[in-house]
This record gives C-alpha cells, sequence and structure tokens, in this order.
C-alpha cells in the first residue's frame, strides 16, 4: 500500500506521527460505453448547452446553480477565497461511547500507521480506546477541506490497527419522508418472528458472503475470449487475436531479411486485418529497413562480381605458365 497523507494524532500534550493508508478498495464490475458495431469507445464531447459549441477545457469555470435554476459562476479568486487548510494535524476533540455514533454517519474508512517514534504512543492510544469501549472524535484537513471522523480499532490479521473513519455531516443524512404503520400485530407473531429470529442467529463472519455477479461477469467474458468473441481495435493490446498478428508480423521479418538476402520467399505473409496496430508497425519497420538492405545486397553482389572476374583472369594464366 501506498502512503496518502502524512500528520500527526494529538491527544492533549500526546503527538502520534502517523502514516494514512487507503483502507478500501471497490471491486464491483465497470462496463464501458461502445459502439455495439466495431467496439469503439464512446467519447463525450464538452458542449454548452447554450451555444452547442464544443467548450475547450480552459474555458470551462465551476458553476452553482441556485434552487431557482439560475447559475451562479465562481472565478479562481472566489475559490481561493474560500476557507481551505492544509493542516497536518489528525485534533482528537473527545472520546465518546462507541454505540452513540450511528454507522450510516461513516463515510470512508483509512488505516493509521505509526511513524518513527511514533510507535510507543500509537500502541498507547490503541490500548486507551480498547479498554475503554470508546471512539476519538477528531478533526482532520483532507484535500484541503476540514472534516469530522472518528478513530476507533480494528483487529486485523496483522494485528490490531486504529482506523480513521471520515463521517457525513448531519444534514448529509436523509430523513425518510414517509412514515411506517405499526400495524395490527399480534403476541404469537411476535412470538414466532422471534423464534425466526433466534433460529438463524450467528456470528458475522465477511468471508462467508461471495460477490458472485462479479464472478459471474468475469467468467462470461473469459468464455467470450477463448471463444474468439472479441472485437479488435487499435488500442487492443490482449487478446485472442494477438497471436494471429504476432504470426503474421514474423512471417513478414522472415520474408523481409530473406528478400534481403536476395532470396526468394516460399510462402506470402499471412496478411494482418486493416488498420491493425500490427500492421501499422509491421509497415514502418519494412520501410526503416528496406533502404539498408539494398545497400547490403548491392555491396554482396559486388563482391561476387569481383570474385568470379579473378577467376577469369587466374584460369587463363594458367595454362600459359604450363607451355613454358
Amino acid at each position: 500500500m501506498r502512503a496518502i497523507w502524512k500528520g500527526s494524532v494529538s491527544f492533549g500534550l500526546v503527538s502520534v506521527p502517523v502514516k494514512l493508508y487507503a483502507a478500501t478498495e471497490s471491486h464491483d464490475v465497470s462496463f464501458r460505453q461502445v459502439h455495439a458495431k466495431d467496439g469503439g469507445r464512446i467519447k463525450y464531447q464538452r458542449v454548452c448547452s447554450i451555444d452547442g459549441e464544443e467548450v475547450p477545457y480552459a474555458d470551462i469555470a465551476k458553476g452553482y446553480e441556485t434552487e431557482d435554476g439560475e447559475m451562479v459562476v465562481l472565478t479562481d479568486d472566489d475559490l481561493s477565497s474560500l476557507p481551505s487548510t492544509s493542516s497536518r494535524e489528525i485534533a482528537v476533540e473527545k472520546f465518546v461511547p462507541s454505540d452513540q455514533i450511528d454507522p450510516m454517519l461513516f463515510e470512508k474508512s483509512y488505516y493509521l500507521e505509526p511513524e518513527g517514534a511514533g510507535a510507543k504512543p500509537y500502541a498507547l492510544l490503541r490500548q486507551a480506546l480498547l479498554d475503554a469501549d470508546r471512539m476519538a472524535v477528531v478533526t482532520v484537513a483532507l484535500r484541503q477541506r476540514t472534516t469530522v471522523a472518528v478513530l476507533r480499532v480494528r483487529s486485523t490479521e496483522k494485528g490490531d490497527v486504529i482506523v480513521l473513519q471520515t463521517m457525513m455531516w448531519p444534514d448529509e443524512v436523509r430523513v425518510p419522508d414517509f412514515n411506517v404503520e405499526a400495524g395490527d400485530v399480534k403476541p404469537n407473531e411476535v412470538k414466532m418472528a422471534t423464534m425466526l429470529v433466534e433460529t438463524l442467529a450467528g456470528d458475522f463472519d465477511a468471508s462467508e458472503f461471495e460477490d458472485d455477479y462479479a464472478e459471474a461477469v468475469e467468467a462470461l467474458v473469459k468464455a467470450k475470449v477463448e471463444g474468439g468473441e472479441v472485437t479488435r481495435t487499435e488500442t487492443s493490446t490482449k487478446s485472442s487475436g494477438e497471436v494471429v498478428d504476432l504470426l503474421a508480423a514474423l512471417q513478414r521479418s522472415v520474408a523481409a531479411a530473406k528478400s534481403a538476402r536476395g532470396e526468394a520467399t516460399d510462402d506470402a505473409p499471412a496478411e494482418p486485418e486493416e488498420g491493425s496496430a500490427t500492421k501499422k508497425s509491421a509497415t514502418k519497420k519494412a520501410a526503416a529497413k528496406k533502404a539498408p538492405a539494398k545497400k547490403t545486397a548491392t555491396k554482396k553482389t559486388a563482391a561476387k562480381k569481383t570474385t568470379t572476374s579473378a577467376a577469369k583472369k587466374t584460369t587463363k594464366k594458367a595454362p600459359a605458365k604450363k607451355a613454358s
């Protein structure tokens, strides 16, 4: 893992130098929008909704849309005047009971690793959180903005680690706009529901659950690749068609080498698909090597003529010496 932030945790007069690592990563399946005919990726242009013209990136500004639909354009000077901070401190505000924080408030999770001389105070804070069964509510500046977060201890295969979890602001948690009626629930129905809960009771083990959708997509894609159902594009780097293009490139190389030596080629090389990256590469290489190949062949031909001429002269002189 690569540290994305460095700073220190401060509580009271104690300061713990730490590194911050992203604790999670998404394995969600993502698809590209492509042209069904040839597999080309769909590109989106930055077009102004008023004049219909494409807008260069340099002319794009940030805008805030009001409730009545009006747009307020903010300049770089406006944005620079907003409150921001580059503090490298995770400041502990208070320690609260773990059950007081609604998990719905949690946003992103990060691992904290002690750095340098911070191992001992790190262990001290970790043990204090465990013994008190509390979380530390902190403020931290990430990406130039101050946010509220909590520090808690998580058990892993590598041992107990302090985790920093950023939190949503209270007004970012929506309140449901519907009412749930209690209904006429009978005592025997409640009893049966309780029995069902007890029957399915158990401890949570995340390894018991699998993302069968992602696995099914990977299996489906693998089957199509192995079956040759792959659309070649100019940006393709790996596919079942790569072997064919590689073979064609090798055959062209052999033919070029034989041609350079003045030898006849037995088999015509397989022609790569029109517009393929391999064909373009082979064409460029052939053009680059064509001129030197002719010079080499000319030199060899001249050498052969010189040798033949010298042999004829030697043959003529031999009878003259024998006659004398």
